[in-house]
This record gives structure tokens, sequence and C-alpha cells, in this order.
């Protein structure tokens, strides 16, 4: 994966290379780091999606539009879209970061992908930087459920049990990686009555448990009739 790919992925060539290179390095690796432009990348991307949520579902009041732009733009939206475009292999990280997996890491990702929308608005403006955040996210949001996208996973998967009277699942923290200020926890959510148990990954337990939840719900409906 080269950055030249990375670009025509996204549909975007920088005039400024330099603010690609800053995308891509985590501050462990140089002071020039992408903090800055993730900071600006997260408003550019709740301004795009807002926008877009706002014009795609006129009929939706503000409660759930809210709802559905906080599951767009939230961590675990973000580590799918970034693995999706192999983000991970790009990023410029300290020895220490490299040792310990800090590519997998879904914080790392998310940021690195907000870093480079962030960094597409400083090299193009607000236009360019709403095609990029659009050309990733319009494919997804188009085969999703209006009505389960406002729902965190957890939530889907309790209404998912409860409706056919099954235990609800147990989560458990399975391993943990990293150091104490960046850790990355491993948790299964394990539902005993059906014998099916998944794992997530995530920064915090409650991310973490999120996405094994998320896998879960996904597993159940796949073999719904």
């Amino acid at each position: 994966m080269s950055r030249d790919a990375l670009c025509r992925q996204i549909g975007h060539v920088f005039t400024q290379p330099q603010l690609l290179q800053r995308a891509l390095t985590h501050r462990s690796h140089s002071a020039a780091h992408n903090e800055r432009l993730e900071f600006l990348g997260d408003s550019v991307l709740n301004c795009a999606i807002a926008k877009h949520l706002f014009d795609t579902y006129p009929d939706l009041p503000e409660g759930d539009l809210s709802r559905l732009r906080s599951n767009l733009v939230n961590q675990q939206a973000l580590c799918v879209l970034a693995q999706q475009l192999q983000l991970g292999e790009l990023l410029l990280l300290g020895e220490g970061e490299r040792k310990s997996a800090g590519f997998r890491r879904p914080s790392m990702l998310a940021d690195a992908l907000e870093a480079l929308i962030g960094a597409v608005f400083i090299d193009a403006g607000f236009v360019a930087a709403e095609k990029v955040v659009l050309g990733l996210y319009i494919p997804f949001i188009q085969q999703a459920d209006t009505q389960t996208l406002g729902k965190d996973a957890k939530t889907l998967l309790q209404e998912y049990l409860q409706s056919r009277k099954l235990a609800l699942p147990r989560y458990s923290v399975v391993a943990t990686q990293g150091e104490a200020h960046e850790q990355l926890f491993q948790v299964e959510c394990e539902i005993a009555q059906i014998q099916l148990s998944t794992r997530g990954e995530g920064s915090s337990r409650r991310i973490a448990e999120q996405a094994a939840a998320e896998a879960a719900y996904q597993k159940l409906n796949t073999h719904t009739p």
C-alpha cells in the first residue's frame, strides 16, 4: 500500500504532500504529528455527515439525526473505514508503538482518518473534504437500516435476544495490550444459551464490548432465515 494508492482510493491528490505526511504521523514518531489535523478533521467530518443526513432524510427528527450521526462518526465506524483504506500500513510510528502493533489500535486508526480528512480540508477546502467523506460513507449509509443505525450494537443485540426470549449476553475482558495511556482491550461476548461467542477490540472496555456485540448481532442476522 502506497500513499499514491491511498490518494486514488479517497479521490484526492494533495497539492501540499507535507499535509498527507503529517496526517499519517503519530506523536510517538515526531513532534510534527497529526493531532491538530485530527482536531480539525473531526469537525469537518461531523459537519459533512450532518449535512448529508439532513438532506437525505428530510422526515427524520433532530433526535434521530443526532443518533445517526453519532453512530457514523464514532471510533468503531472510523476504524472500519480506516481498515478498508489500509491506513495502518502507512502510519509513521515510534519504535514502541510499532512493537506493540499500534497500527492495529482502533483509536489510532480512527484518529489518523480524522487527520486525513483535516489534511484534505487544509489542502483544498471544505468541498474537497466533503467529497472524500461522502465517498467513504455513502456506500455504508445506503446499506444501513435507518431504524437500527441510531442504536448502539449492545442495545440491538439485547432487543434481538429479548424478542426471542433468549438470555442476555455476558461480556468479559479476555486480553489487554499496550501501555496504560493507550491500551487495547479485547472483550468476549458470550451467549451461552445458543453457544455463540464473538470478540471485539477497542481503546476502552466499552468500545470493545460494542464491537463484540456488533459481531454477535451480525452473526445472528446472517444465520436468521
